[in-house]
Parts: structure tokens; C-alpha cells; sequence
């Protein structure tokens, strides 16, 4: 009976090891201060993350988006989950992004980026809010504020590669490190549905080192172009959460 249950396990391990998001490896060092500088123009690509409050910012070398440096947000308020309504003092999860008219160089703020809150996927479901933003002054009611001396160089970095010829830069924002063991750790909350739908696109960019490329179908977060495994083929795991 034991063989059979070793055997059992060998065939269908794999399948289930593969229908996973895998934990992250330990975040990726930064390049250099020098390689940095002189991505100065690079299209950039911005990831939050509430839980660690870390904001990353990444730059494209060659084919892929490299960390280019990590910066503790100061602040935001109304913990985790999505914002909803205007004045609940929620700052936005999901999938955003920003062109040049987004940016604020004269903020109250300091300095600022409008993350372009409510997107397609709020609208669709009547959530509401305005003026939703990275920005400095360490003071959030909503949005993500960071010191002013991170906000200048985020800032700097965003402006300058849009200026250099990136329509837009992409910002996902998680309530976390999506990988398998911290949504075990949330399973049992209220807004674990819409988290599953935010794992996706975090998953293909640890796969793909390549900003997730995000629609919004029936009301749903979706994957525009599933990520693929070795053979070619959509990954599963994918596949599943986007039809569910």
C-alpha cells in the first residue's frame, strides 16, 4: 500500500507543484549606485507593496526590468484591501498607470504622482476617489507618501523616462509579496477573491522580469498575455485564476 501511495505522489507531485505560485526567492540586490545613475531615461516600472511598505523601483536593461533601488513608504493609511469610496481613507490596490500629465511637480506634497485611481477595473465596480498619489511630505490620508528626498529620486526617474519616450509607466500595487505562503496567510479574508486576481500579474513579473500586461474583462483583473512555462505552453496556474 505504501508503494502504490509513493507512486500516487511521484505522478501527481509535479502537477501540483506547477499549479502554484512558488515563493519568491530573497529580493534581488539593486545594481550598482553607478549602473543606476546612468540608467537615468531607462523606461521604468514601479511595484508597492503595502505589508513590507516598501516601494521598488525597476529599470529596463536590455530585455528585462532590473531593481534599481527599494525605498520604505512613510506612510499610507487604511491598511489592507482595495479603496472603495471616496473619504474611507483606503490607498488603491491594483493595476495603474501614469503618463507625463499624472505628474505634480508643484504638489502641496512636494512632489507627486497621481497613480490614475479610479482605473478601468474600479469604475466597473463603482468605486470612487480622487487625487490618489505617490508623493512626499510623509503625510497620507489615502495615498502613499514617501520622505521627499525618495520622492525626488522616484520622481526624477518616471519623469525622465516618460520624457525620453515611455507612454506610460506601469505601477502594480499588492497588499503584499503575493507568493503562496503569505495568501495562505490571508486566505481567510474578505478580500482574498480580488487578491487572487492580483497574484496573476505578480507571479509574471517574477517569471518574466516584464511589467504584467493587464486587461480588465467581466469585471476581473486579467492577464492579457499568459505567462508561459518551459514547454511553451500557458502556465496553469494562470490559466485557472483567470477564468475563475
Amino acid at each position: 500500500m505504501a508503494k502504490i501511495a509513493l507512486l500516487f505522489a511521484m505522478i501527481f507531485l509535479p502537477a501540483v507543484v506547477f499549479a502554484s505560485v512558488p515563493d519568491a526567492v530573497q529580493p534581488l540586490a539593486p545594481v550598482s549606485k553607478e549602473l543606476k545613475k546612468q540608467l537615468l531615461g531607462t523606461p521604468v516600472y514601479l511595484q508597492i507593496f503595502k505589508e513590507e511598505r516598501t516601494l521598488e523601483l525597476y529599470g529596463k536593461i536590455g530585455n528585462e526590468y532590473r531593481l534599481l533601488d527599494s525605498y520604505r513608504i512613510c506612510n499610507f493609511s487604511g491598511g489592507l484591501g482595495p479603496k472603495r469610496r471616496q473619504g474611507d481613507f483606503k490607498s488603491p490596490e491594483g493595476f495603474y498607470s501614469v503618463g507625463l500629465s499624472q505628474l505634480k511637480p508643484d504638489s502641496r506634497f512636494y512632489r507627486a504622482i497621481n497613480v490614475g485611481f479610479p482605473n478601468e477595473y474600479d469604475r466597473q465596480q463603482g468605486y470612487e476617489g480622487k487625487y490618489l498619489m505617490i508623493h512626499g511630505n510623509c503625510v497620507s490620508v489615502g495615498c502613499y507618501a514617501m520622505t521627499d528626498a525618495y520622492m525626488d529620486e522616484i520622481y526624477h526617474y518616471v519623469e525622465a523616462a516618460l520624457r525620453n519616450g515611455q507612454q506610460r509607466v506601469d505601477v502594480s500595487i499588492y497588499p503584499f509579496r503575493m507568493t503562496e505562503s503569505n495568501m495562505q496567510r490571508h486566505r481567510y479574508s474578505s478580500y482574498f477573491s480580488f487578491w487572487k486576481e492580483l497574484q496573476p500579474g505578480y507571479a509574471q513579473f517574477v517569471q518574466t522580469k516584464q511589467p504584467p500586461s493587464v486587461s480588465v474583462n467581466g469585471g476581473k483583473y486579467v492577464l492579457s498575455r499568459p505567462m508561459m512555462n518551459g514547454t511553451g505552453a500557458p502556465d496553469s496556474a494562470l490559466a485557472l485564476t483567470q477564468t475563475k
